[in-house]
């Protein structure tokens, strides 16, 4: 017996290796709302100059692999959220609805990854009825518990609450226990910034480059390029905020595939599928 099960597992592991190699990514930034009004720089950055503004945006992501799945990284909003009123948000769509110019479908997305549990982050989860949710344990724990103690902090929404732990009832929640963990093939997670509590960010590595998928743990352009932390309001450590955004320029071999959360500008820097749509390679 022990003859015929050696080969077996060497089997299973050169086959597991094999596809986690042939794993290549589409990866695409989707944007789905704009920000109002032009919002003062200060707003992102912590101690930008009072001169400065900034384009806002809401988006998130989407990979693409050559084996079926099909990964968002994070959910985006529905319009009737609550916080959405203080941005003015203008040239909403909702985020599923910007599939079908990909050609895909709400049923289609296979897995998403939080990268944090703010509203605008991670509000639509409940659009993609067979997607499994990823999200850091920490960060999950602290965002269903301690968030609403007294001495609680961030800008969560009630609601959403209820839409993360209803998927861990129903086994779909799928919970990270820390950092540099690969989670799917060819693709890690990433602890350190404390945007929120535990945020994590994204690495798709398909060979040739690695994209960091970033979101709020790199607000802009801005801070990235002058490694400036996000507001204190906004993390819960501005220095690990600062160093996150160093490790993450130690990860990929040219920062243009570091990819912000909120900034316009990055869609005019890699090819265009559509005005709201963009391919990053």
């Amino acid at each position: 017996m022990k003859k015929l099960f050696l080969p077996i597992l060497v089997i299973l592991i050169n086959t597991i290796t094999v596809f986690s190699q042939n794993t290549n990514y589409e990866v695409y930034a989707i944007k789905y709302a704009d920000v109002g009004v032009t919002l003062p720089l200060s707003v992102l950055v912590l101690d930008a100059p009072e001169s400065e503004k900034i384009d806002a945006v809401f988006m998130y992501w989407l990979l693409k692999d050559n084996n079926g799945k099909n990964i968002l990284v994070d959910a985006g909003f529905l319009e009737d959220i609550e916080q959405a009123k203080a941005y003015s948000v203008t040239n909403y769509v909702r985020p599923d609805l910007m599939l079908p110019e990909l050609g895909l479908k709400a049923e289609d997305i296979t897995d998403i990854i939080l990268t944090h549990p703010h509203w605008d982050h991670m509000d639509g989860v409940d659009l993609f009825p067979n997607a499994n949710v990823w999200i850091q344990k920490k960060d999950y724990n602290y965002f269903v518990a301690d968030a609403w103690q007294k001495d609680g902090w961030g800008d969560f929404n009630e609601r959403d609450v209820l839409k993360l732990v209803k998927l861990n009832l129903e086994g779909k929640l799928f919970l990270i226990d820390g950092d540099d963990k690969e989670i799917l093939p060819n693709i890690k997670v990433y602890t350190g910034s404390r945007h929120t509590f535990e945020s994590q960010y994204v690495m798709v590595d398909n060979g040739e480059n690695k994209i960091i998928l970033a979101s709020d743990n790199v607000y802009t352009y801005y801070n990235l390029n002058n490694l400036m932390s996000a507001p204190k309001n906004e993390t819960f450590d501005a220095n690990a905020y600062v160093k996150a955004m160093e490790r993450m320029k130690t990860l990929v071999k040219d920062i243009k595939f570091i990819i912000p959360g909120h900034d316009l500008l990055l869609f005019s820097k890699f090819p265009k599928i559509s005005e709201d749509i963009i391919r990053i390679d």
